[in-house]
């Protein structure tokens, strides 16, 4: 048993409503935790050569953020850099977050679970994720809750789920054969205000079509076990599967200390510390639901059959 896999089983409690999945196992990284005290109120591959393509945003203005670690500081543009404690490349550290992205709750049970990421859409009303996250999920008892962490549980309030789409072939096949499908998008109604997810907290660009590798990607996810997200810095390669059970090919990135509660944090290219957003090239998932190491992360490659998925969803969520 990996280590990963081991830590994780320890570590989860429950995923998303209690959802059956494949094999009656839970996903890699799709570990859950315990709401802190005082629960918040209710409220497949791109072609080669393919023209990236790129949903345009708007997101709202957000405080600046610190200047990037060195080593990767020459690979990141200069909105990008920060001037944290952290040694470079595939080295991840722990923050306080970034408004655009948050975890997913259960009312069910009371717990959060997996990480998800605004995305920007005609509706400013949709978030991305890993589909194995949800995977026989009730819609009815979720929420999404931006910048979650154990010191400001709710900063930004939370967003009642309202409809998930993951790829039919994927709910089919599963989270082996259907690993290049891992990805979903979740419609979010407005929180107790009435305000909409991405007035409140900006937007990720989605990016589709731009191939498995990128010169600099910020990877940020929720460890289940830690009060705080995480992030880290480094280039993306392309990674083949040998597996036959786990066909396709995957984006891969190296960074340190992405356990369980990690799945369905973004791949963010062109990261810019000014509005805390980027271009989402991937999430979390994909070969063996992330990874079975917690150094190592996958992602389905963005192409068209994402780019379908997610004009389904903005199409149905105006």
């Amino acid at each position: 048993m990996s280590r990963v896999v081991s830590l994780r089983r320890a570590l989860v409690v429950a995923v998303a409503a209690g959802a059956a999945l494949t094999g009656g196992q839970l996903p890699a990284r799709a570990a859950a935790t315990a709401v802190p005290s005082a629960p918040p109120a209710a409220v497949p591959s791109a072609p080669p050569g393919a023209v990236p393509s790129a949903v345009p945003s708007a997101p709202a203005a957000m405080p600046s953020a610190p200047a990037a670690a060195p080593g990767m500081a020459a690979l990141l543009p200069a909105s990008a850099r920060y001037t944290s404690a952290v040694a470079g490349p595939g080295e991840g550290w722990d923050f306080a977050g970034i408004p655009v992205v948050g975890r997913m709750y259960s009312a069910k049970t009371k717990r959060y679970f997996c990480t998800a990421s605004v995305v920007s859409s005609p509706g400013r009303d949709l978030v991305l994720t890993a589909a194995h996250c949800l995977l026989g999920a009730d819609a009815r008892q979720l929420a999404f809750v931006p910048q979650n962490t154990a010191a400001k549980p709710q900063p930004h309030g939370k967003f009642p789920v309202r409809r998930i789409w993951i790829d039919p072939r994927y709910r089919k096949q599963g989270v082996n054969r259907a690993a290049a499908l891992d990805v979903a998008f979740v419609e979010v109604g407005p929180r107790a205000d009435g305000r909409r997810v991405e007035d409140v907290v900006g937007g990720n660009r989605l990016v589709t079509g731009s191939g498995f590798a990128h010169r600099a990607v910020r990877l940020i996810g929720h460890p289940a076990r830690s009060g705080r997200p995480r992030a880290c810095d480094n280039r993306t390669t392309r990674f083949t599967s040998t597996d036959p059970k786990i066909p396709g090919s995957f984006l891969r990135i190296d960074c340190t200390g992405f356990l369980g509660g990690t799945s369905g944090g973004p791949f963010l290219a062109r990261y810019d510390a000014r509005t805390r957003t980027g271009d989402v090239v991937g999430v979390i998932g994909g070969w063996k639901t992330g990874g079975d190491l917690a150094d190592t992360s996958y992602s389905s490659s963005f192409g068209a059959d994402v780019r379908k998925l997610y004009a389904r969803a903005a199409s149905a969520a105006r």
